[in-house]
């Protein structure tokens, strides 16, 4: 602690930031990579308006802090001795910690690039053809099942059709969607 009370109190300041917020920041990183840390589990109390589908992730978060403070503590240590007007060395450890969040947006977006939507959704079934499961009875007057292979997966809907009875086995073609589970099927 003698060498802590010695030191400028800038510099002071700068290593009482660094040492908490570099623990917290290798705990993270250690949750994250063995998956415990799904989200930041602190909400702000004021709306960073970055909710919506486009948005990489909470602009306002405790993950976000802790980068800003980890690029602000480490380069006010880092180029003390080197820059010696103080408020450049603040304006640019404040910089730096801004850096920090921006290359952790890019980073973040880089990832989501990667990322695959294998929702279902009944729209993509349109003009695709599949086989009859259970046969559909003619004219609208019951509804039977077919199979359709989607994204590589097969999906068992409920169908309909105008035209006449189409039998098990029988190789159809999606028209229309109803509902969320029901297609309007015709024989190819």
């Amino acid at each position: 602690m003698d060498y802590f009370n010695t030191l400028d109190p800038l510099l002071r300041i700068f290593w009482f930031i660094a040492i908490p917020v570099s623990l917290v920041f290798a705990i993270q990183t250690v949750m994250t990579f063995i998956g415990i840390d799904s989200a930041d589990g602190i909400d702000a109390d004021f709306d960073g308006n970055l909710d919506h589908a486009d948005a990489p992730f909470q602009l306002f978060s405790f993950r976000n802090l802790i980068n800003f403070l980890l690029g602000l503590s480490w380069t006010g240590i880092s180029f003390f001795r080197v820059i010696d007007n103080k408020p450049l060395l603040i304006a640019l450890s404040v910089a730096v910690g801004i850096g920090f969040i921006l290359l952790f947006f890019v980073i973040i977006r880089q990832i989501q690039k990667l990322a695959e939507d294998n929702t279902f959704k009944i729209e993509s079934t349109l003009d695709k053809s599949g086989s009859v499961y259970l046969r559909i009875p003619a004219n609208r007057s019951g509804n039977g099942k077919i199979h359709v292979s989607i994204h590589g997966s097969f999906k068992e809907l409920d169908a309909i059709t105008d035209g006449e009875l189409l039998e098990s086995g029988a190789t159809i073609r999606i028209i229309k969607t109803i509902n969320q589970n029901l297609v309007l099927v015709e024989r190819i």
